[in-house]
């Protein structure tokens, strides 16, 4: 393939079988961007993105092929959501929730693999859900909501989950809020974290599915925010909804064992939601470079993009862009190569400052392509408005840069890790 990828603009280096992918993606990207305009505007996610995606093959894109997916990685994943993200970063950010299900599945067949389950018959229920997962995403095609965050906050861990699972015949009963998780209402199953009631620790966390339509799943109110509107993030509210036993992934530590086979923060795929916001500050570069080169001063007809206030601008975004892009590189690279680079615990710290310092970057790049544009290209619609409300909410999601740098801080001077989950 002659014509660069979107994806080249972030990773160089694209095997053969990634450019393969890559293409798939690449596919996608006009009608996403066509759409995503109306998107904003009326805050919904397309429903025809659903059949464009999974028409595509993109639905299994981390998954094994013996599961019926395209047998991709992190650098595929990371890949993807970047050239989403340069076309409609709502829609990038509901397929990064979609496909970051996947690790509940690839997490589950590396921990039996690793031995991490005391019996045969825990190994094999861990296992038979991990297939579960990747078989729905991969052969049967799909689409998933991924749901962990809850409204109450704590100040030792980063998402407390209080949504229990309580026994009964044949499976069990669901009931809880989940406040946040891409997909609500267009999905066709969601995938939740809950607990199992009465368990204190995180032992007790489980992960289970139900339908969208299922008896006493109903949606929250839908979320008017000032970014990325088009994610249906508004959440479900969980009312006694039964799950069959065969659904649900109660064995006890499990959900923990897991977790430790993760090579990064969480279950290690953050990092393509972040990536999101390098795209989005590519769209709004490649706008802003457009529109200046284009537009000529009415007394010598040089462009715009000449002047040295306009070049100034362009040096600056240049920068940033660039410094994101590393720091994204060097997530990619500790997270994805084998053998691994460091350890687990400096893989974290560095994702704390990473996660932050991309984020800023990217805002400062949208931040200059409106000055760069001026005050016809301030309205509420159009890249610029979009993207810097977009890239917004990149400086909030999942943490800020402030609490990355103090957790960094805190591994390095007192070797104090990071809470996940409270309980």
């Amino acid at each position: 393939m002659s014509q660069k990828l979107t994806a080249e603009y972030f990773i160089y280096d694209l095997t053969p079988a990634e450019k393969e992918r890559a293409a798939r993606v690449e596919s996608v990207l006009p009608a996403l961007r066509d759409a995503a305009e109306t998107a904003d505007a009326t805050g919904q996610f397309p429903p025809s993105h659903k059949e464009l995606l999974r028409d595509a093959g993109l639905f299994g894109l981390m998954v094994p092929e013996k599961y019926g997916g395209l047998g991709g990685t992190l650098r595929d994943y990371t890949a993807a959501t970047f050239a989403m993200g340069t076309a409609c970063p709502s829609s990038a950010l509901a397929y990064f929730f979609h496909n970051s299900s996947v690790s509940r599945g690839l997490l589950a067949l590396e921990a039996v693999a690793a031995g991490k389950f005391g019996s045969d018959e825990e190994a094999a229920t861990v296992l038979a859900f991990g297939e579960k997962v990747l078989r729905k995403m991969g052969a049967e095609g799909r689409f998933l909501g991924n749901f962990g965050s809850e409204s109450p906050k704590s100040e030792k861990s980063a998402v407390v989950i209080s949504t229990e699972l309580t026994p009964t015949k044949g499976g069990w009963l669901a009931s809880g809020v989940k406040s946040f998780g891409c997909n609500t209402g267009v999905a066709d199953e969601y995938l939740i974290i809950g607990k199992v009631a009465g368990t204190e620790t995180a032992a007790g966390l489980a992960l289970f599915f139900v339908s969208a339509d299922a008896v006493g799943v109903s949606e929250r109110p839908s979320w008017d925010a000032i970014g990325m509107r088009a994610t249906a993030s508004h959440g479900v509210n969980l009312d006694n909804v039964f799950v069959p036993a065969a659904d649900a992934l109660t064995v006890p530590g499990a959900f923990v064992k897991m977790m430790q086979m993760s090579r990064g923060s969480l279950f290690g795929y953050q990092m393509a939601a972040a990536v999101i916001y390098l795209g989005a500050a590519k769209q709004a570069y490649d706008f802003a470079l457009d529109f200046t080169t284009r537009m000529t001063f009415g007394d010598s007809g040089k462009p715009i993009a000449s002047s040295p206030f306009h070049q100034e601008l362009i040096g600056k975004m240049a920068v940033d862009m660039e410094t994101a892009r590393l720091w994204m590189r060097r997530q990619l690279d500790l997270e994805a190569s084998e053998p691994p680079l460091l350890p687990k615990e400096a893989v974290v710290q560095q994702w704390r400052l990473c996660k932050g310092v991309s984020a800023e970057c990217a805002f400062n790049v949208a931040q200059y392509a409106m000055k760069m544009c001026g005050t016809s290209n301030t309205g509420n619609r159009g890249v610029i408005a979009r993207m810097l409300r977009d890239i917004s909410m990149g400086l909030v999601m999942a943490f800020p840069a402030e609490r990355g740098r103090l957790e960094a801080a805190k591994m390095i001077v007192e070797g104090e890790g990071y809470a996940v989950f409270s309980m």
